[in-house]
């Protein structure tokens, strides 16, 4: 049976900081993560998977109301499995690769977000943020070292010592039904939303442009036979001069955005007898169906200037807001709890210098200024500011219907897609020619494998910490692989093995996992041939390739990628 994630409601329970007399010794712990949201989740249940101790405050008792974010991308999945909650994620949304584009009541083009087979994950699922949420905290629950503290809102936040070095640490005031009390920890995430409290008790800004439009969200319970894509209209004649956008989710519950105009009143917006006839437009006179949730919002696409300020690190809407077109938001986030989760682990462990922390700021400040990058221009083709702009927009629509290179101008919200880190001080660069995607810097593509004999998927295998991944032929791997392999095993850094061989290539090596490329798409994603080998960081990105690599190359990758080698 499943459960009502929108109405559950979590206990306050008092913690051992409260009960310290004035002379007991203060624990230490060595992340506190604010705010449970599905950054903040992700983030602590990242870390509690490699052994790291969380504490995760958060002011309320509840999780996510409205369906808020709904739409979760490939790469999200692909993290979400390697927290343990996708499949549930998946089994639960709506999977979707295609989408619509229409011009008043004509279709102008339809587009497929993963065209080609052999992923283990959909380009997109739809659902709801209470879900992800909610099986995000079920996941949490059955980390030993991960505490959930609800009803613990943080009011004040001092930095101690001296950032880079072992004795820095933050001291948090925190706010309870039982009264206030302070909590240490060596580093602070702060994933606690849009209007970020830490951000503001620390006196920071974010900076960016606040664009003048208004646009209502309706979710509506409804049985419809609409197909399972993504629509959007410009100027459709039920909303004339205007555009609207149309989600299916989980539970019969369909997401409707209307664009309403900058003058619009968000109150009147928002009550029944204005949202019910703008849904009777677009479904039809007799169409029957409930209102799950209203919402009238604006947005911006913003940043924090440093996503790092001492041992206090910002992620998701604390560090960066986008438009919701193109579903960035939530998935960014998502992304900047993987980098900044194993960054974490390796300086606590002792495997990487502070400064390695550095890199997580500038590798996600660089995605957050793509996003919105591409945010703005999609909002900037999706409501025109003047009448030139819209001409050129309209334009742009109906070469669209015989015209491919028209349908590359059509923005109606570029969707996510991973940021390639190709600047990257942590990437080794390439010494190799080779083709394809898979420059240093990428996250890795996905591919079908068979393990043991077993089918199985290539991002299954790898993540969680650095993977040396090495490919062979029929003839097996020659003696300068099996030199670097028997080298790599002695590697003070956490590495693991791998070896990706063609169909029917029996073979068995200790200690290295052994994947069969069983329709041959490993090999031509990463355009391999036999005595390639690829680096693979622990959140799945590339970060060095050769053809055949040197004594030391794999090495020299490795301690680049740790922030304590400047160059491979």
């Amino acid at each position: 049976m499943d459960i009502n994630y929108q109405t559950l409601s979590f206990d306050y329970r008092r913690c051992r900081e409260q009960d310290h007399g004035p002379g007991d010794a203060q624990t230490e712990y060595p992340v506190i993560v604010v705010g449970a949201g599905p950054v903040g989740l992700a983030t602590a249940i990242d870390l509690a998977q490699q052994n790291v101790p969380v504490v995760l405050l958060d002011d309320d008792c509840s999780l996510s109301t409205g369906s808020r974010a709904i739409c979760f991308s490939k790469r999200s999945l692909d993290i979400f499995d390697r927290l343990g909650c996708g499949q549930r994620m998946v089994d639960k949304g709506i999977s979707w690769n295609v989408g619509k584009v229409f011009l008043q009541d004509e279709l102008v083009y339809t587009f497929n977000l993963q065209p080609e087979a052999g992923h283990h994950r959909p380009a997109f699922i739809n659902l709801q943020q209470y879900y992800v949420e909610g099986f995000l905290f079920d996941r949490a629950r059955e980390l030993p070292n991960l505490e959930i503290r609800w009803k613990n809102k943080v009011t004040g936040i001092c930095q101690q010592g001296t950032p880079g070095r072992a004795d820095a640490s933050v001291t948090l005031t925190v706010e309870t039904p039982d009264g206030p009390y302070a909590l240490q920890g060596r580093y602070v995430i702060a994933a606690d939303g849009s209007r970020s409290p830490i951000r503001q008790l620390m006196g920071l800004d974010s900076r960016g442009r606040t664009f003048k439009d208004r646009f209502l969200i309706a979710d509506v319970k409804m049985e419809a036979d609409f197909p399972t894509e993504r629509w959007f209209w410009f100027d459709p004649p039920f909303h004339p001069n205007q555009s609207v956008l149309l989600h299916r989710q989980p539970d019969n519950v369909w997401r409707i955005d209307f664009q309403l105009g900058w003058d619009a009143d968000p109150v009147l917006e928002k009550t029944p007898e204005r949202v019910i006839p703008r849904v009777r437009a677009l479904l039809g006179a007799d169409a029957k169906f409930e209102l799950e949730w209203v919402s009238v919002y604006t947005f911006s696409c913003m940043r924090m200037d440093q996503f790092r300020h001492g041992n206090v690190l910002f992620a998701g809407d604390s560090a960066h807001g986008v438009s919701p077109f193109g579903a960035r938001g939530a998935n960014s986030g998502v992304q900047d709890a993987e980098n900044l989760a194993w960054k974490l682990a390796m300086v606590l462990d002792g495997h990487a210098p502070d400064s390695l922390l550095d890199t997580y700021a500038s590798e996600r400040e660089f995605a957050a200024d793509e996003n919105i990058r591409n945010s703005t221009r999609s909002t900037d083709f999706i409501t025109p500011k003047s009448a030139a702009s819209r001409v050129f927009r309209d334009a742009v629509l109906m070469l669209a219907r015989e015209h491919a290179f028209a349908r590359q101008l059509t923005n109606s919200g570029r969707l996510s897609v991973p940021a390639v880190l190709h600047d990257s001080t942590l990437n080794t660069p390439d010494r190799d020619a080779f083709d394809g995607q898979m420059v240093p810097g990428a996250s890795c593509a996905d591919a079908p494998v068979e393990l043991n004999g077993q089918a199985a998927w290539l991002l299954g295998q790898i993540g969680q910490r650095f993977t040396g991944v090495v490919f062979c032929d029929a003839n097996g791997l020659d003696d300068v692989t099996r030199n670097l392999l028997a080298g790599l095993r002695g590697s003070a850094i956490p590495l693991a093995l791998t070896v990706v061989v063609a169909p029917g290539d029996a073979m068995h090596i200790d200690g290295v996992t052994v994947l069969t490329d069983t329709d041959g798409l490993v090999a031509k994603r990463y355009d391999a041939t036999p005595g390639t080998c690829y680096l693979i960081r622990p959140d799945q990105h590339v970060c060095a390739r050769w053809r055949n690599p040197r004594n030391g190359d794999v090495e020299a990758a490795l301690q680049r990628a740790l922030g304590v080698a400047g160059s491979a």
